[in-house]
């Protein structure tokens, strides 16, 4: 039985402009254990299929279970069996971080709990922290008590919706090592994220979304091997002539440029030295899932297959 199961889930809004197809027809299994990435653009429909597993909305169609609990017909089960981390930083300003905690244990029935909630306030360097009141918190502090409460219940599956979103590295590296050895001790972790490196170094498989359907599913390592090759890597204060930069992915002042071998990374250096492009910095390195992901975007976008 899979841990979190996607039916045919298709979720419709209805706008001015007429309807629009949050999710059209996903269908998707994690199963128990495993650490899975969901990856997509903003405006794609990861955030709809997280509300839907929560149960923060209804699907226009289809089914989503937890554990084989109907998110829909058996809600309590299904909730139950999750610890979801949100975007947004909700929280209450009226109780210090220990009480939160044991707010949320009563919600969901667990009483005495105290053990757990210090090793929670431990593994995400909030125990100095604990008897502050949520008001008094800086935005990452509030953030690791986000994912606090979503784990004091001991839920089996962990949902992270951009957890690290605009907060420092130390926290990122905190929250990482946690969820990590929680996943090594049987929880299955579904995250979103932005942050293409995270998904890289610790989700197992993973699943793309472009505007509310999958385009891509399959494991990390079987996505990396589909882009083969390399990626020119240095910095200009040049504008590229049109036909160079149509191949090229431009930050600043640093260009990133696709070659498939060592001849392609020399026609690549010829035409701009033949252009006048004084290129710093020069280095290659191999493609990433950040190539594999703009790939499969583009391919979307042009009706190719992904």
């Amino acid at each position: 039985m899979p841990a979190i199961s996607f039916q045919a889930v298709s979720k419709t809004y209805s706008t001015a402009q007429g309807p629009f197809h949050a999710l059209n027809n996903v269908s998707l299994d994690i199963q128990e254990g495993e650490f899975f990435g969901l990856l997509g653009p903003n405006g794609a429909g990861k955030t709809t299929m997280i509300s839907i597993l929560a149960g923060l909305a209804r699907a226009s169609s289809g089914r989503v279970l937890v554990q084989g609990s109907d998110v829909q017909t058996d809600y309590a089960a299904a909730r139950r069996k999750l610890g979801i981390v949100p975007q947004e930083l909700v929280f209450d300003p009226f109780f210090n971080v220990r009480e939160a905690l044991r707010f949320q244990s009563g919600y969901f029935g667990v009483k005495h709990n105290d053990a757990w909630i210090d090793e929670l306030l431990e593994s995400l360097g909030l125990t100095e922290k604990a008897n502050a009141n949520m008001r008094q918190l800086s935005g990452g502090m509030k953030r690791r008590v986000l994912v606090a409460q979503a784990l004091v219940h001991k839920p089996p599956i962990i949902v992270l919706d951009e957890p690290t979103a605009g907060v420092d590295v130390e926290l990122r590296q905190t929250l990482w090592h946690f969820i990590a050895r929680l996943n090594k001790e049987g929880n299955t972790v579904l995250l979103t994220t932005h942050y293409l490196d995270e998904a890289e170094a610790l989700c197992g498989r993973i699943a793309m979304l472009k505007r509310g359907q999958v385009v891509a599913l399959d494991d990390t390592s079987k996505l990396l091997q589909a882009v083969s090759g390399n990626v020119l890597v240095f910095k200009t204060d040049d504008a590229l002539p049109t036909a160079l930069a149509a191949q090229a992915r431009i930050t600043g002042r640093v260009v990133q440029m696709v070659a498939h071998d060592a001849q392609e990374i020399e026609r690549h250096l010829a035409a701009l030295r033949e252009a006048g492009v004084q290129v710093q910095d020069v280095e290659i390195r191999r493609a990433d899932l950040e190539d594999v992901f703009l790939s499969v975007m583009a391919a979307h976008t042009t009706g190719g297959a992904a």
